[in-house]
């Protein structure tokens, strides 16, 4: 069974090589989807060779759109859809291989893979972090991303199970690529409340809310385990409703 591996990127040079060292000898084919990268992204991609297919789109703030445009470009029997901050672990990769194997045999049609999460200096294993299951292994032609949201999983036609082994994701090995992110990720949840002509209330989005989350996250789901690194994460993730909320007025004010 033939496996297509998937990547929609944007000036990724010092993380590309997490999925591409990992998956290289074992994909049939690889699809980039390149977002305009102005650094060099593309002549690392390149330097891997022939198994490498490149095409070059916008970059859309909804960046789920280029990983729906990799995976309609993909012809494996087999797609496995990684971010450019993802590596394989070898036991993943063992396990993806028998599944290709055997695959013949069951109505499986997609896999829950559960990724581990490198913040500052070490993986979050609490805070309601891992295992953080998302799907990223399944059949060509069953998955679709809605393009909602920037926490969605792909919508699958089929039976889906449950893999073992983790996913690496190197999203935010220093506080200023996190920070980047966090910023991102509240603009476009900005976005889609105003789109959607949500009524969001300041109190619930100053005070209720991350109060809520930060409990949630660093004594409910034992965040404080995860050291230095888990007090910075449940913190900045549970005050990111306070910039959404401003983002969001300001959205607001300017439609008017």
């Amino acid at each position: 069974m033939k496996l297509s591996v998937c990547l929609a990127v944007y000036n990724e040079e010092k993380f590309i090589h997490y999925p591409l060292d990992s998956v290289y000898d074992f994909a049939d084919e690889i699809i980039i989807v390149d977002g305009g990268s102005s650094d060099n992204t593309i002549n690392l991609i390149k330097s891997y060779g022939k198994k490498i297919n490149i095409f070059y789109e916008k970059n859309p703030k909804m960046f789920h759109i280029n990983k729906q445009k990799a995976i309609e470009k993909a012809k494996g029997d087999w797609i496995l859809q990684l971010d450019a901050d993802e590596e394989v672990s070898e036991e993943l990769k063992k396990e993806i291989k028998n599944i290709l194997i055997s695959s013949h045999s069951n109505n499986t049609v997609a896999y829950w893979i559960p990724r581990k999460n490198f913040f500052l200096t070490r993986f979050l294993m609490k805070g309601g972090v891992y295992p953080d299951y998302t799907i990223r292994l399944y059949r060509n032609g069953v998955a679709e991303f809605p393009c909602k949201t920037v926490h969605e999983n792909v919508d699958i036609k089929g039976k889906i199970g449950y893999l073992k082994n983790p996913l690496l994701h190197f999203a935010d090995p220093n506080f200023s690529r996190y920070i980047q992110r966090w910023q991102r990720y509240t603009s476009l949840d900005a976005e889609i409340l105003a789109n959607e002509k949500q009524k969001i209330s300041f109190i619930s989005y100053f005070f209720i809310k991350p109060i809520v989350w930060f409990f949630s996250s660093y004594i409910r789901h034992k965040g404080f385990m995860d050291g230095i690194s888990g007090f910075i994460f449940a913190f900045f993730s549970s005050i990111r409703y306070i910039p959404v909320y401003i983002k969001f007025q300001k959205i607001k004010n300017r439609r008017k």
